[in-house]
Protein backbone atom coordinates (compact mmCIF):
# COMPACT_ATOMS: atom_id res chain seq x y z
CA UNK A 1 0.00 0.00 0.00
CA UNK A 2 1.34 3.42 -0.95
CA UNK A 3 -0.07 6.73 0.24
CA UNK A 4 0.63 10.29 -0.86
CA UNK A 5 -0.14 13.01 1.71
CA UNK A 6 -0.38 16.05 -0.49
CA UNK A 7 0.01 19.76 0.09
CA UNK A 8 0.28 19.83 3.88
CA UNK A 9 2.40 21.85 6.28
CA UNK A 10 4.95 19.41 7.66
CA UNK A 11 5.92 20.23 11.23
CA UNK A 12 8.47 18.33 13.32
CA UNK A 13 10.25 19.32 16.51
CA UNK A 14 12.85 21.08 14.35
CA UNK A 15 11.27 21.84 10.96
CA UNK A 16 8.29 23.66 9.50
CA UNK A 17 7.70 23.59 5.72
CA UNK A 18 5.16 22.75 3.01
CA UNK A 19 5.66 19.45 1.18
CA UNK A 20 4.16 16.18 0.04
CA UNK A 21 4.91 13.01 1.99
CA UNK A 22 5.00 9.69 0.11
CA UNK A 23 4.60 6.48 2.08
CA UNK A 24 5.44 3.02 0.81
CA UNK A 25 4.47 0.15 3.05
CA UNK A 26 5.24 1.06 6.67
CA UNK A 27 7.85 3.77 6.08
CA UNK A 28 8.13 7.30 4.83
CA UNK A 29 9.70 6.89 1.39
CA UNK A 30 10.19 10.48 0.24
CA UNK A 31 9.33 14.07 1.10
CA UNK A 32 9.33 16.94 -1.37
CA UNK A 33 7.49 19.64 -3.26
CA UNK A 34 4.93 18.40 -5.81
CA UNK A 35 6.05 14.79 -5.78
CA UNK A 36 5.31 12.98 -9.05
CA UNK A 37 4.52 9.47 -7.83
CA UNK A 38 1.84 6.88 -8.36
CA UNK A 39 0.09 6.20 -5.06
CA UNK A 40 -2.68 3.79 -4.17
CA UNK A 41 -4.29 6.54 -2.09
CA UNK A 42 -4.01 10.31 -1.99
CA UNK A 43 -4.80 12.28 1.17
CA UNK A 44 -5.46 15.98 0.67
CA UNK A 45 -3.67 17.84 3.48
CA UNK A 46 -4.03 21.38 2.15
CA UNK A 47 -4.70 23.77 5.01
CA UNK A 48 -3.70 21.12 7.53
CA UNK A 49 -0.64 20.19 9.56
CA UNK A 50 1.28 16.97 8.88
CA UNK A 51 2.88 15.98 12.18
CA UNK A 52 4.40 12.90 13.82
CA UNK A 53 1.89 10.66 15.52
CA UNK A 54 1.60 11.37 19.21
CA UNK A 55 3.46 9.20 21.71
CA UNK A 56 1.88 8.78 25.13
CA UNK A 57 4.56 7.28 27.40
CA UNK A 58 2.32 6.81 30.45
CA UNK A 59 -0.83 4.67 30.29
CA UNK A 60 -2.38 1.97 32.45
CA UNK A 61 -4.49 -0.33 30.28
CA UNK A 62 -6.18 -3.42 31.72
CA UNK A 63 -4.56 -2.68 35.09
CA UNK A 64 -5.80 -4.18 38.38
CA UNK A 65 -6.08 -1.57 41.13
CA UNK A 66 -8.14 -1.06 44.26
CA UNK A 67 -10.26 -4.17 43.84
CA UNK A 68 -11.15 -3.47 40.21
CA UNK A 69 -9.49 -3.10 36.79
CA UNK A 70 -9.02 -0.04 34.59
CA UNK A 71 -11.88 0.24 32.12
CA UNK A 72 -9.85 0.40 28.89
CA UNK A 73 -7.98 -2.66 27.70
CA UNK A 74 -5.46 -2.70 24.85
CA UNK A 75 -8.25 -2.87 22.29
CA UNK A 76 -10.43 0.03 23.40
CA UNK A 77 -7.54 2.08 24.79
CA UNK A 78 -5.46 2.03 21.61
CA UNK A 79 -8.48 2.77 19.41
CA UNK A 80 -9.31 5.79 21.57
CA UNK A 81 -5.67 6.88 21.44
CA UNK A 82 -5.69 6.71 17.65
CA UNK A 83 -8.87 8.78 17.36
CA UNK A 84 -7.07 11.43 19.41
CA UNK A 85 -3.92 11.40 17.27
CA UNK A 86 -1.69 9.13 19.37
CA UNK A 87 0.01 6.38 17.37
CA UNK A 88 2.27 4.81 20.01
CA UNK A 89 2.05 4.39 23.76
CA UNK A 90 4.18 2.99 26.55
CA UNK A 91 2.14 1.08 29.12
CA UNK A 92 3.24 -0.23 32.51
CA UNK A 93 3.70 -3.95 33.08
CA UNK A 94 3.59 -4.83 36.76
CA UNK A 95 5.76 -7.19 38.77
CA UNK A 96 3.73 -8.89 41.49
CA UNK A 97 5.56 -8.55 44.78
CA UNK A 98 7.85 -11.53 45.37
CA UNK A 99 7.58 -12.79 41.80
CA UNK A 100 9.76 -12.42 38.72
CA UNK A 101 9.61 -9.24 36.66
CA UNK A 102 9.86 -11.48 33.60
CA UNK A 103 6.59 -13.13 34.60
CA UNK A 104 5.02 -9.69 34.83
CA UNK A 105 6.26 -8.89 31.34
CA UNK A 106 4.74 -12.10 29.96
CA UNK A 107 1.42 -11.18 31.56
CA UNK A 108 1.34 -7.78 29.84
CA UNK A 109 2.39 -9.20 26.49
CA UNK A 110 -0.61 -11.52 26.74
CA UNK A 111 -2.89 -8.56 27.54
CA UNK A 112 -1.75 -6.58 24.49
CA UNK A 113 -0.93 -9.06 21.74
CA UNK A 114 -3.52 -9.14 18.99
CA UNK A 115 -5.64 -6.40 20.56
CA UNK A 116 -3.70 -3.18 20.01
CA UNK A 117 -4.44 -1.01 16.97
CA UNK A 118 -1.32 1.15 17.43
CA UNK A 119 2.23 0.27 18.43
CA UNK A 120 3.05 -0.13 22.08
CA UNK A 121 5.95 -0.69 24.46
CA UNK A 122 6.30 -1.41 28.16
CA UNK A 123 7.93 0.06 31.21
CA UNK A 124 8.26 -2.40 34.12
CA UNK A 125 6.83 -1.49 37.52
CA UNK A 126 9.19 -2.98 40.11
CA UNK A 127 7.65 -3.76 43.50
CA UNK A 128 10.69 -5.47 45.01
CA UNK A 129 14.19 -6.25 43.81
CA UNK A 130 16.41 -8.38 46.05
CA UNK A 131 20.03 -8.84 45.05
CA UNK A 132 19.43 -12.30 43.62
CA UNK A 133 16.94 -10.98 41.06
CA UNK A 134 18.96 -7.98 39.86
CA UNK A 135 20.11 -9.91 36.75
CA UNK A 136 16.49 -9.87 35.58
CA UNK A 137 16.89 -6.18 34.80
CA UNK A 138 19.45 -6.95 32.10
CA UNK A 139 17.09 -9.56 30.64
CA UNK A 140 14.33 -6.96 30.54
CA UNK A 141 16.64 -4.55 28.72
CA UNK A 142 17.56 -7.26 26.23
CA UNK A 143 13.83 -7.75 25.64
CA UNK A 144 13.38 -4.07 24.81
CA UNK A 145 12.01 -2.97 28.17
CA UNK A 146 14.55 -0.26 28.91
CA UNK A 147 12.81 1.72 31.64
CA UNK A 148 11.43 0.87 35.06
CA UNK A 149 8.96 2.57 37.35
CA UNK A 150 9.18 2.62 41.12
CA UNK A 151 6.84 4.08 43.71
CA UNK A 152 7.40 6.11 46.84
CA UNK A 153 3.60 6.06 47.26
CA UNK A 154 1.02 3.39 48.17
CA UNK A 155 2.65 1.63 51.17
CA UNK A 156 1.77 -2.06 51.28
CA UNK A 157 0.89 -2.13 47.59
CA UNK A 158 3.49 -0.58 45.27
CA UNK A 159 5.75 1.32 47.68
CA UNK A 160 9.44 0.42 47.85
CA UNK A 161 11.93 1.61 50.47
CA UNK A 162 14.99 3.75 49.79
CA UNK A 163 17.32 0.76 49.88
CA UNK A 164 15.38 -0.92 47.08
CA UNK A 165 15.35 2.38 45.20
CA UNK A 166 19.11 2.75 45.37
CA UNK A 167 19.79 -0.91 44.52
CA UNK A 168 17.49 -0.76 41.49
CA UNK A 169 18.69 2.69 40.40
CA UNK A 170 22.31 1.56 40.46
CA UNK A 171 21.59 -1.55 38.39
CA UNK A 172 19.53 0.43 35.89
CA UNK A 173 22.39 2.88 35.48
CA UNK A 174 24.88 0.07 34.87
CA UNK A 175 22.52 -1.39 32.24
CA UNK A 176 22.14 2.00 30.46
CA UNK A 177 18.42 2.08 31.17
CA UNK A 178 16.16 4.72 32.71
CA UNK A 179 14.18 5.03 35.94
CA UNK A 180 10.65 6.47 36.01
CA UNK A 181 9.67 7.67 39.45
CA UNK A 182 6.32 8.17 41.17
CA UNK A 183 7.61 10.67 43.69
CA UNK A 184 5.45 11.33 46.75
CA UNK A 185 6.27 10.62 50.37
CA UNK A 186 3.74 7.82 50.79
CA UNK A 187 4.70 7.07 54.39
CA UNK A 188 3.90 10.58 55.60
CA UNK A 189 0.82 10.81 53.35
CA UNK A 190 -0.55 7.63 54.94
CA UNK A 191 -0.26 9.27 58.36
CA UNK A 192 -2.09 12.36 57.11
CA UNK A 193 -4.82 10.12 55.68
CA UNK A 194 -5.21 8.26 58.97
CA UNK A 195 -5.77 11.53 60.80
CA UNK A 196 -8.34 12.69 58.25
CA UNK A 197 -10.28 9.43 58.44
CA UNK A 198 -10.23 9.56 62.24
CA UNK A 199 -11.77 13.05 62.04
CA UNK A 200 -14.52 11.81 59.72
CA UNK A 201 -13.18 13.64 56.66
CA UNK A 202 -14.19 11.08 54.06
CA UNK A 203 -15.45 13.04 51.01
CA UNK A 204 -13.51 13.05 47.70
CA UNK A 205 -12.07 16.51 48.40
CA UNK A 206 -9.97 15.05 51.20
CA UNK A 207 -8.02 13.00 48.68
CA UNK A 208 -6.34 16.25 47.64
CA UNK A 209 -6.15 17.67 51.16
CA UNK A 210 -4.20 14.63 52.39
CA UNK A 211 -1.61 14.73 49.58
CA UNK A 212 0.08 18.14 49.99
CA UNK A 213 2.41 19.48 47.33
CA UNK A 214 5.34 19.52 49.75
CA UNK A 215 5.16 15.74 50.00
CA UNK A 216 5.43 15.50 46.22
CA UNK A 217 8.33 17.94 46.24
CA UNK A 218 10.09 15.97 49.00
CA UNK A 219 9.74 12.78 46.98
CA UNK A 220 11.13 14.44 43.86
CA UNK A 221 14.08 15.85 45.85
CA UNK A 222 14.87 12.45 47.36
CA UNK A 223 14.54 10.60 44.05
CA UNK A 224 16.92 13.06 42.38
CA UNK A 225 19.46 12.70 45.19
CA UNK A 226 19.37 8.89 45.02
CA UNK A 227 19.62 8.92 41.21
CA UNK A 228 22.56 11.32 41.37
CA UNK A 229 24.50 9.00 43.67
CA UNK A 230 23.46 5.86 41.77
CA UNK A 231 24.35 7.33 38.37
CA UNK A 232 21.10 6.70 36.50
CA UNK A 233 18.99 8.89 34.21
CA UNK A 234 15.75 9.80 36.00
CA UNK A 235 12.31 10.63 34.66
CA UNK A 236 9.77 12.05 37.11
CA UNK A 237 6.26 11.02 36.08
CA UNK A 238 3.03 13.05 36.34
CA UNK A 239 4.56 16.12 38.02
CA UNK A 240 1.64 18.22 39.24
CA UNK A 241 2.82 21.36 41.02
CA UNK A 242 5.25 24.25 41.30
CA UNK A 243 6.88 22.83 44.44
CA UNK A 244 7.92 19.64 42.65
CA UNK A 245 9.03 21.44 39.48
CA UNK A 246 11.34 23.63 41.55
CA UNK A 247 13.17 20.50 42.71
CA UNK A 248 13.61 19.31 39.12
CA UNK A 249 15.02 22.68 38.10
CA UNK A 250 17.46 22.64 41.03
CA UNK A 251 18.60 19.12 40.16
CA UNK A 252 19.13 20.01 36.51
CA UNK A 253 21.11 23.13 37.44
CA UNK A 254 23.30 20.87 39.57
CA UNK A 255 23.96 18.74 36.48
CA UNK A 256 21.82 15.73 37.40
CA UNK A 257 20.38 13.76 34.46
CA UNK A 258 16.76 14.31 35.47
CA UNK A 259 13.69 15.36 33.54
CA UNK A 260 9.96 15.36 34.17
CA UNK A 261 6.61 15.00 32.51
CA UNK A 262 3.34 16.64 33.40
CA UNK A 263 -0.19 15.70 32.32
CA UNK A 264 -3.11 17.60 30.75
CA UNK A 265 -5.13 17.31 33.96
CA UNK A 266 -2.59 19.44 35.81
CA UNK A 267 -2.59 22.02 33.01
CA UNK A 268 -6.37 22.34 32.65
CA UNK A 269 -8.03 21.13 35.87
CA UNK A 270 -7.71 22.17 39.52
CA UNK A 271 -8.75 21.09 42.99
CA UNK A 272 -12.13 22.85 42.75
CA UNK A 273 -13.37 19.84 40.76
CA UNK A 274 -13.37 17.85 44.02
CA UNK A 275 -16.10 20.15 45.35
CA UNK A 276 -18.68 18.94 42.84
CA UNK A 277 -21.85 17.64 44.57
CA UNK A 278 -23.29 14.12 44.68
CA UNK A 279 -19.89 12.41 44.92
CA UNK A 280 -19.06 13.59 41.39
CA UNK A 281 -15.68 14.85 42.58
CA UNK A 282 -14.61 11.20 42.71
CA UNK A 283 -14.20 11.29 38.93
CA UNK A 284 -11.01 13.32 39.40
CA UNK A 285 -9.49 11.31 42.23
CA UNK A 286 -6.03 10.57 40.86
CA UNK A 287 -2.51 10.60 42.21
CA UNK A 288 -0.97 13.12 42.44
CA UNK A 289 -4.17 15.01 43.13
CA UNK A 290 -5.37 18.09 41.27
CA UNK A 291 -3.76 21.23 42.70
CA UNK A 292 -4.56 24.88 43.30
CA UNK A 293 -5.18 26.61 39.98
CA UNK A 294 -2.17 28.95 40.17
CA UNK A 295 0.14 25.97 39.63
CA UNK A 296 -1.08 25.76 36.03
CA UNK A 297 0.74 28.94 34.99
CA UNK A 298 3.99 27.57 36.41
CA UNK A 299 3.60 24.28 34.53
CA UNK A 300 2.80 26.01 31.22
CA UNK A 301 5.92 28.12 31.71
CA UNK A 302 7.88 24.95 32.47
CA UNK A 303 6.80 23.48 29.15
CA UNK A 304 7.66 26.67 27.27
CA UNK A 305 11.14 26.98 28.79
CA UNK A 306 12.00 23.27 28.66
CA UNK A 307 12.00 22.62 32.41
CA UNK A 308 9.30 20.03 31.69
CA UNK A 309 10.29 17.62 28.94
CA UNK A 310 6.97 16.23 27.74
CA UNK A 311 3.30 15.61 28.43
CA UNK A 312 1.80 12.16 29.09
CA UNK A 313 -1.70 11.27 30.29
CA UNK A 314 -1.40 8.70 33.09
CA UNK A 315 -4.55 7.32 31.44
CA UNK A 316 -6.03 5.04 34.10
CA UNK A 317 -9.81 5.10 33.63
CA UNK A 318 -12.39 3.81 36.09
CA UNK A 319 -16.09 4.19 35.41
CA UNK A 320 -18.01 6.43 37.77
CA UNK A 321 -20.78 3.86 38.06
CA UNK A 322 -19.63 0.66 39.70
CA UNK A 323 -15.95 1.57 40.06
CA UNK A 324 -15.44 5.08 41.46
CA UNK A 325 -18.54 4.36 43.57
CA UNK A 326 -16.54 1.78 45.52
CA UNK A 327 -15.35 4.76 47.55
CA UNK A 328 -18.70 6.35 48.43
CA UNK A 329 -18.07 5.69 52.12
CA UNK A 330 -14.47 6.91 52.09
CA UNK A 331 -12.16 8.61 49.60
CA UNK A 332 -9.50 6.04 50.54
CA UNK A 333 -11.44 3.39 48.59
CA UNK A 334 -11.93 5.38 45.38
CA UNK A 335 -9.82 3.81 42.58
CA UNK A 336 -7.16 6.37 41.67
CA UNK A 337 -7.08 7.41 38.03
CA UNK A 338 -8.91 9.20 35.24
CA UNK A 339 -9.33 8.94 31.46
CA UNK A 340 -7.47 11.13 28.98
CA UNK A 341 -5.57 9.20 26.29
CA UNK A 342 -7.96 10.43 23.60
CA UNK A 343 -7.79 14.10 24.56
CA UNK A 344 -4.07 14.77 24.98
CA UNK A 345 -3.13 15.97 21.49
CA UNK A 346 -5.95 18.46 21.05
CA UNK A 347 -5.51 19.79 24.58
CA UNK A 348 -1.80 20.34 23.99
CA UNK A 349 -2.61 22.18 20.77
CA UNK A 350 -4.49 24.70 22.91
CA UNK A 351 -1.04 25.67 24.20
CA UNK A 352 -0.26 26.86 20.67
CA UNK A 353 -3.61 28.63 20.45
CA UNK A 354 -2.94 30.44 23.73
CA UNK A 355 0.65 31.40 22.88
CA UNK A 356 2.35 29.20 25.47
CA UNK A 357 4.66 27.68 22.82
CA UNK A 358 5.02 27.30 19.05
CA UNK A 359 4.18 24.42 16.72
CA UNK A 360 7.65 22.88 16.95
CA UNK A 361 7.41 22.73 20.72
CA UNK A 362 3.92 21.24 20.44
CA UNK A 363 5.36 18.39 18.39
CA UNK A 364 8.30 18.05 20.79
CA UNK A 365 6.20 17.64 23.94
CA UNK A 366 3.54 15.46 22.32
CA UNK A 367 5.80 13.07 20.40
CA UNK A 368 9.51 13.67 19.80
CA UNK A 369 10.66 14.07 23.40
CA UNK A 370 8.98 10.81 24.41
CA UNK A 371 10.58 9.03 21.45
CA UNK A 372 14.03 10.33 22.41
CA UNK A 373 13.60 9.70 26.13
CA UNK A 374 12.34 6.16 25.81
CA UNK A 375 14.43 4.73 22.97
CA UNK A 376 12.02 5.02 20.03
CA UNK A 377 13.67 7.79 17.98
CA UNK A 378 14.05 8.19 14.99
CA UNK A 379 11.79 5.28 14.08
CA UNK A 380 9.07 7.14 15.97
CA UNK A 381 8.60 10.79 16.86
CA UNK A 382 9.37 12.52 13.55
CA UNK A 383 8.34 12.80 9.91
CA UNK A 384 11.50 11.82 8.04
CA UNK A 385 12.56 9.52 5.23
CA UNK A 386 13.02 6.03 6.64
CA UNK A 387 10.98 6.62 9.78
CA UNK A 388 7.80 4.72 10.52
CA UNK A 389 4.82 6.30 8.78
CA UNK A 390 3.16 7.25 12.07
CA UNK A 391 1.58 10.48 10.89
CA UNK A 392 -1.33 12.69 11.86
CA UNK A 393 -2.99 15.05 9.42
CA UNK A 394 -4.17 17.64 11.93
CA UNK A 395 -6.83 20.23 11.20
CA UNK A 396 -5.77 23.38 13.10
CA UNK A 397 -9.13 25.09 12.57
CA UNK A 398 -11.58 22.37 13.50
CA UNK A 399 -13.65 23.18 16.57
CA UNK A 400 -15.11 20.47 18.76
CA UNK A 401 -16.60 20.14 22.21
CA UNK A 402 -15.12 17.33 24.29
CA UNK A 403 -17.91 15.29 25.82
CA UNK A 404 -18.77 11.73 26.75
CA UNK A 405 -21.84 12.26 24.56
CA UNK A 406 -19.88 13.39 21.51
CA UNK A 407 -19.02 10.33 19.39
CA UNK A 408 -16.29 12.36 17.72
CA UNK A 409 -14.31 12.89 20.94
CA UNK A 410 -15.09 9.89 23.15
CA UNK A 411 -14.11 6.32 22.29
CA UNK A 412 -12.69 5.45 25.71
CA UNK A 413 -14.58 2.70 27.52
CA UNK A 414 -15.52 4.89 30.47
CA UNK A 415 -18.77 6.63 31.38
CA UNK A 416 -17.50 10.19 31.75
CA UNK A 417 -14.99 12.64 30.33
CA UNK A 418 -12.40 14.40 32.46
CA UNK A 419 -12.82 17.44 30.21
CA UNK A 420 -16.59 17.46 29.80
CA UNK A 421 -17.76 20.55 27.90
CA UNK A 422 -14.29 21.84 27.01
CA UNK A 423 -14.38 23.66 23.66
CA UNK A 424 -11.16 23.17 21.71
CA UNK A 425 -9.77 24.28 18.36
CA UNK A 426 -7.57 21.85 16.42
CA UNK A 427 -8.30 18.16 15.98
CA UNK A 428 -6.92 15.12 14.13
CA UNK A 429 -8.37 14.57 10.66
CA UNK A 430 -6.48 11.46 9.52
CA UNK A 431 -4.29 9.17 11.63
CA UNK A 432 -1.80 6.66 10.24
CA UNK A 433 0.17 4.02 12.11
CA UNK A 434 3.02 2.44 10.12
CA UNK A 435 1.32 3.41 6.89
CA UNK A 436 -2.10 2.04 7.84
CA UNK A 437 -4.93 4.56 7.98
CA UNK A 438 -6.49 3.93 11.39
CA UNK A 439 -8.87 6.90 11.46
CA UNK A 440 -10.08 9.15 8.64
CA UNK A 441 -12.64 11.96 8.95
CA UNK A 442 -13.80 10.63 12.31
CA UNK A 443 -14.30 7.07 11.05
CA UNK A 444 -12.25 4.04 12.02
CA UNK A 445 -10.75 2.24 9.01
CA UNK A 446 -8.40 -0.29 10.63
CA UNK A 447 -8.57 -2.41 13.75
CA UNK A 448 -5.67 -4.35 15.27
CA UNK A 449 -2.21 -4.55 13.76
CA UNK A 450 -0.35 -2.80 16.57
CA UNK A 451 3.09 -4.21 17.36
CA UNK A 452 5.36 -4.33 20.38
CA UNK A 453 8.28 -1.91 20.07
CA UNK A 454 11.55 -3.25 21.39
CA UNK A 455 13.11 -0.01 22.61
CA UNK A 456 16.74 1.08 22.53
CA UNK A 457 18.89 1.75 25.58
CA UNK A 458 18.92 5.22 27.13
CA UNK A 459 20.57 7.72 24.78
CA UNK A 460 20.70 5.33 21.82
CA UNK A 461 18.78 5.44 18.52
CA UNK A 462 16.19 2.94 17.35
CA UNK A 463 16.56 2.01 13.70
Amino acid sequence: MSILIQGGRVVTAADDYFADVFIEGEKVHSIGKDLKVNADRVIDARGKLVIPGGIDPHTHLDMPFGGTTSADDFESGTIAAAFGGTTSLVDFAIQSRGESTLKGLDTWHAKAEGKASIDYAFHMIITDMPDERLPEMQKLADAGVTSYKLFMAYPGVLYVDDGTLYRTFRQAGENKTRICMHAENGIVIDEIIKAAVKDGKLEPKYHAATRPTRMEAEGVHRAIAIAEVAGVPLHIVHLSCADALEQVKLGRMRGVDVQAETCPQYLFLDESFYEKPNFEGAKWVMTPALREKWNQDVLWQGLRLGHLALVATDHCPFCFKGQKELGRESFTKIPNGAPGVENRMTLLYQGVQKGHYDLNRFVEISSTAAARTFGMFPRKGTVAVGSDADIVVFDPDKRVTISVNNPETHHMKVDYSSYEGFEVTGYPDTVLSRGRVIVSKGKQETRGGGRFVKRALSGELLR
